[in-house]
């Protein structure tokens, strides 16, 4: 059964919020806040598999502690990038 693209959305940005790490729930949520709906099937299936993965190698790679897979790597470029509201405030 096909998962319709509303419910998707909706579960993937409840994944983004209940992490188990604070930094990781902000981080993830305001990405998911100002991305997902716009993303393509393929972008949001990545997204899903980035979910699946622990989340202080997700920290790790998303503060540069440590290289991203090549796989995540453009992805974590992305949720590591200033969100459009920091960038407006500065």
């Amino acid at each position: 059964m096909t998962e319709a693209r509303d419910t998707r959305l909706k579960r993937l940005a409840m994944r983004s919020m209940r992490r188990g790490i604070k930094e990781m729930d902000i981080l993830l949520t305001r990405f998911a806040e100002q991305h997902l709906a716009a993303m393509p099937a393929e972008e949001l299936d990545l997204y899903d598999r980035l979910l699946e993965e622990n989340d202080q190698d997700l920290y790790a790679w998303i503060t540069g502690q440590q290289p991203a897979p090549a796989e995540f790597s453009g992805l974590i470029a992305r949720i590591a990038a200033p969100s459009e509201a920091t960038r407006a405030a500065s």
